[in-house]
């Protein structure tokens, strides 16, 4: 047996039970529920934990890039989308031959972008799904859900080589359930329906409403006229999904396990950075934090530099001596797993097995 403390640090870990979980949850909400589960695969980026989400039920896949979408392949998945316009020569050309060893969809919010995918796909006798994306809320992406949304889709609807499937939104600005969030939370439940109808009126009646988040995955079944949810984070969780009240302390699978390299002057250094978790601070408080030391609240971790995690320990509630081990909760583990060539799968202190991260830097 492989124990924990052998690997080599800093090392993020999977604890393997909490994970299952997480998945296990998320498959029967969405089955109870009829929401199409299609996770995003920003969190793992490993396509064997892609091919575990398809045989708890998934429909598909979600990817941000082309290159990710390659990737996914070998996870067996019956359906990629993309949830992020494809432009470029580069990119339009590896969306053709995707396009021809599985079905693929692509989120956009620009006739133009619909153009070019078009002229791509008719050349290469390929068909393309599109998911026309609308702004809800979060001022990012997307066109209006009025009169525009309907253009958009017109336009789509007109070119060869395109197969309008329906519409996508991202509900990225309702980040909790703080009771500031509840108003954003019941517009998007008036949103919603008051979209699907209007397009249904004007003879366009989506095969897919594709929302869902990670802090709202357990409300998806609270906004009427969704039908399929994106939730990436769940697998692993992090602190911020955890402070934000969608999970649990138990559901967080994901901790970065470090070594202590120095203890001064009230104050211990780990062996981990900007370089390890990501500069990330939390999306769901106003502390300076950039991560939660697992059994020690009172340890702050609150500055970085590439190498050197600064914990403040005036407040810490045990003692540390070079060369003992942390886990840490970090802030944001999409970031910080982007950052790793492999996680360990572990089981308490047994480490199971490595999943190389195949996904990691797939940025075109």
């Amino acid at each position: 047996m492989t124990h924990l403390n052998s690997l080599d640090t800093p090392a993020l870990v999977i604890d393997v039970d909490a994970m299952e979980r997480n998945l296990q949850r998320a498959a029967r909400y969405a089955h109870e529920h009829g929401l199409r589960l299609r996770p995003h695969t920003k969190t793992h980026k490993i396509p064997a934990l892609g091919r575990r989400q398809i045989e708890l039920g998934a429909a598909g896949l979600s990817v941000a890039k082309t290159t990710e979408a390659e990737v996914m392949l070998a996870s067996g998945t019956p359906d990629l989308l993309i949830a992020y316009p494809v432009l470029g020569e580069a990119k339009l050309a590896r969306l053709v031959r995707l396009a021809s060893q599985a079905p693929v969809t692509v989120a956009l919010d620009d006739a133009g972008v619909a153009e070019a995918i078009s002229a791509a796909a008719t050349a290469a006798g390929v068909e393309i799904g599109i998911l026309a994306e609308v702004d809800l809320g979060l001022h990012r992406m997307g066109v209006g859900p009025g009169p525009q949304l309907l253009a958009l889709i017109e336009a789509v609807r007109a070119l060869p080589g395109l197969r309008w499937r329906g519409v996508t939104f991202y509900p990225g600005h309702i980040k909790d359930h703080a009771v500031e969030s509840q108003p954003a939370l019941e517009r998007l439940r008036g949103q919603v329906p008051e979209m699907v109808a209007a397009l249904a009126r004007a003879g366009a009646e989506p095969e897919i409403v594709s929302g869902g988040s990670t802090p709202l995955l357990w409300d998806s079944h609270t906004i009427p006229g969704v039908n399929e949810i994106r939730p990436g984070t769940y697998i692993f969780n992090d602190r911020n999904t955890l402070l934000g009240g969608a999970c649990g302390r138990a559901d967080c699978a994901a901790t970065m396990l470090c070594t202590v390299v120095s203890v001064q002057g009230g104050r211990m250094m780990i062996d981990g950075g900007s370089k390890t978790f990501s500069s990330d601070r939390s999306s769901a408080t106003e502390d300076a934090l950039y991560g939660e030391i697992e059994g020690d609240t009172g340890a702050r971790f609150h500055k970085m530099n590439e190498e050197h995690g600064y914990v403040d320990l005036s407040q810490a509630a045990r003692t540390y001596r070079t060369g003992d081990r942390v886990r840490v909760l970090m802030n944001h583990v999409c970031t910080a797993v982007n950052l790793h060539e492999r996680v360990w799968a572990v089981r308490g202190d047994e480490v199971l097995e490595a999943w190389t991260v195949a996904g990691r830097g797939k940025l075109q």
